[in-house]
């Protein structure tokens, strides 16, 4: 089938790419004349005014929108204007969910359909597949299966699931219709919220491994440094590579974040070229406050959001003031 695509960066120029050779028509719409020239070598199609895009794309209509979450209300805001009653919106991005029912019924006089698609599998999506979280309607949905299919990685990406067969559906295909409009984000969400907290285990895991030749390191004998007790019990030098590699085999731990700090590891040992600075595209915050509304404790995936904060420098001015206080009522001076 046809579909439009509106944001041909990393993941949307991919997702086209694998629907393409999954055998759809893809039209592009992108600022960016060298990417739709891109997307016409792959064989697709496009167009860098949305007036000519939507000319392009076969009533009635069927958009996936690939951009930031915070420019989505703008690029409905100029399509709009040239689309049909019956023609469908998808969001892929990482919107809030709630932005999505506003936005569904603001489309719904307009006989517009809209569904919100959380899309996971970052740029190894191309060959791997995308795992899709749908919330909408049931018509719109149906109606667009054909694009899920494609994109989604097929049940022989994982082995299947002991007495699945019984139950079936699109689940173990990976694409699932989560439930009305906001749903397929919210699942999405709270998964982005995971991904913190598995990140920052790992983190802090690894980093106790790399710092595990302590007693080795001569040690401040001051008032203003706790002392290391028994040092010959930090005494081991560890192939942090070797061991996440050993750790994808067998171990309760494995998975693909894993896979890719074992990469990462024994690309650069000592992750030279980075900085250390983490960001955090929005999931995060909205899962914990989604915890907070349905007074759930959700003590690590906070911890590793606010973990991202202090990253950024964010705990400085905290950092100095506690600085301060010990200065003030004790006269410790800082350690240089």
């Amino acid at each position: 089938m046809q579909l439009g695509m509106v944001g041909l960066g990393r993941m949307g120029m991919n997702m086209v790419q694998r629907l393409i050779k999954a055998g759809h028509q893809c039209v592009g719409f992108d600022s960016n004349q060298a990417t739709i020239d891109t997307l016409t070598k792959l064989g697709g199609s496009g167009a860098t005014t949305p007036e000519d895009f939507v000319q392009k794309l076969t009533t009635p209509r069927v958009i996936w929108l690939m951009v930031p979450a915070a420019v989505v209300d703008e690029v409905i805001a100029n399509l709009l204007p040239h689309l049909q009653p019956d023609d469908i919106l998808i969001d892929g991005g990482n919107s809030f969910y709630q932005d999505d029912i506003r936005r569904a019924e603001a489309l719904k006089p307009k006989s517009i359909h809209y569904l919100d698609v959380g899309t996971s599998g970052g740029v190894w999506g191309a060959d791997r597949g995308y795992c899709l979280m749908i919330g909408g309607s049931d018509a719109p949905f149906q109606r667009c299966e054909p694009i899920f299919k494609s994109l989604a990685p097929g049940i022989d990406e994982a082995p299947r699931t002991p007495g699945r067969e019984k139950i079936g559906g699109t689940a173990e295909h990976g694409y699932l219709h989560c439930g009305p409009h906001g749903a397929g984000h919210f699942v999405k969400m709270v998964h982005n919220g995971i991904e913190y907290g598995m990140m920052a285990s790992y983190a802090e895991g690894l980093n106790i491994l790399h710092h595990a030749n302590a007693g080795k390191t001569k040690q401040d004998s001051d008032a203003e440094t706790t002392p290391l007790r028994d040092p010959e019990n930090y005494q081991y030098d560890l192939n942090l590579a070797d061991v996440t590699e050993v750790w994808r085999r067998g171990s309760v731990v494995s998975s693909w974040l894993l896979d890719l700090a074992a990469a990462s590891l024994l690309e650069s040992p000592d992750l030279s070229k980075f900085a250390g600075r983490v960001s955090d595209s929005g999931e995060g915050r909205w899962t914990v406050k989604a915890a907070i509304d349905e007074s759930v404790p959700a003590p690590v995936l906070s911890a590793a959001l606010f973990d991202r904060f202090s990253s950024r420098g964010e705990a400085d001015f905290g950092d100095k003031l506690l600085s301060a206080l010990r200065y003030e009522f004790g006269g410790h001076q800082e350690k240089k």
